[in-house]
């Protein structure tokens, strides 16, 4: 059985069009070199599929309807996507990835990623760029389960996988931090395991779908108030619901003001970021991939993505 669909083809769609641009069946068949009773058929056949009437033919000439005046509005813009499309799988058989998936760790900076992200669509490629936060494990959960095609920010190293590959971005040094109105504020330093685990621990939710995540800077049975990324942990501290690790370029405007109190702990904190992406003989790095590659060669674009600048 024919539905819609087998009659709107991009044939039927240039016909419509064609009548609608010449305002009537005659005219409109001595462009297509067609007798008018065929095309006049072949309207009738859409016409009976959609179950609506696209001319009034009560008059010499075919005016159309205010379902025909839709149908011709729609067919302009699916010849368009149509053509679009075309374009764009030529474009891609160049090298450019129809999709570019980036997934980013919240610790790193977003507007510096924003800056890359225009620089690249400015380019003007075939690719459309889609970005994704993660945090901590989900970052490299995102590309391993093949979500994304490069991860910024990744707390650990890869696993021995063949198509994996990883490079440093940074080292990050992380400051124990919190309110000048915190308990912890005014205690004796360095303080002690012990001393924290008394206290609200604020921490970023690990984004991995699956299994139990990844935790850091927590002690055990200490009460913790979850957030969803490094923004919201600042802004949790800031008003004092508890203390935590923050990175040292992210604090450091707000221990300036007297926003935040560093204290000194047993164990300072210092991670190494990586940034990873995937490449094998199968599934060969595409144009766009190469692109943001080039990009984080550039040591002032690393330390620009692990040091973001905050209005205080």
């Amino acid at each position: 059985m024919q539905t819609p669909r087998d009659w709107l083809t991009p044939e039927a769609l240039q016909m419509l069009q064609t009548i609608g641009q010449h305002g009537s069946f005659a005219a409109a068949a001595r462009s297509m070199n067609l007798v008018p009773s065929a095309l006049t058929y072949r309207v009738r056949q859409i016409e009976d599929a959609l179950d609506v009437l696209l001319f009034d033919r009560s008059a010499r000439q075919a005016v159309p309807t205010a379902a025909g005046r839709e149908l011709l509005r729609e067919a302009s813009r699916l010849l368009d996507d149509m053509d679009t499309v075309a374009n764009r799988v030529r474009r891609v058989a160049t090298g450019w990835e129809a999709v570019f998936t980036l997934a980013v760790d919240s610790i790193i900076s977003r507007s510096v990623v924003m800056d890359l992200c225009a620089r690249f669509l400015a380019l003007g490629t075939p690719t459309r760029l889609r970005l994704r936060y993660e945090t901590l494990s989900g970052t490299l959960a995102a590309l391993t389960t093949g979500q994304a095609d490069l991860s910024l920010g990744v707390v650990l190293e890869p696993g021995p996988q063949t198509d994996m590959r990883h490079a440093v971005l940074g080292d990050i040094t992380f400051i124990y931090a919190v309110a000048p109105h915190h308990p912890l504020a005014q205690a004796p330093e360095p303080l002690s395991d012990a001393s924290l685990q008394q206290h609200r621990a604020v921490a970023v939710a690990d984004s991995v779908s699956r299994g139990s995540g990844l935790t850091i800077g927590l002690q055990g049975g200490q009460d913790v108030f979850t957030v969803p990324d490094m923004p919201s942990k600042l802004e949790a501290q800031l008003r004092g619901l508890g203390g935590g690790f923050l990175p040292e370029s992210l604090a450091l405007p707000y221990l300036d003001k007297g926003l935040l109190v560093a204290k000194m702990v047993n164990t300072p904190r210092t991670n190494t970021c990586h940034y990873a992406w995937r490449d094998n003989r199968q599934a060969p790095a595409g144009q766009a991939l190469k692109w943001w590659l080039a990009q984080l060669e550039n040591q002032t674009t690393r330390d620009a993505l692990l040091r973001p600048k905050h209005a205080v």
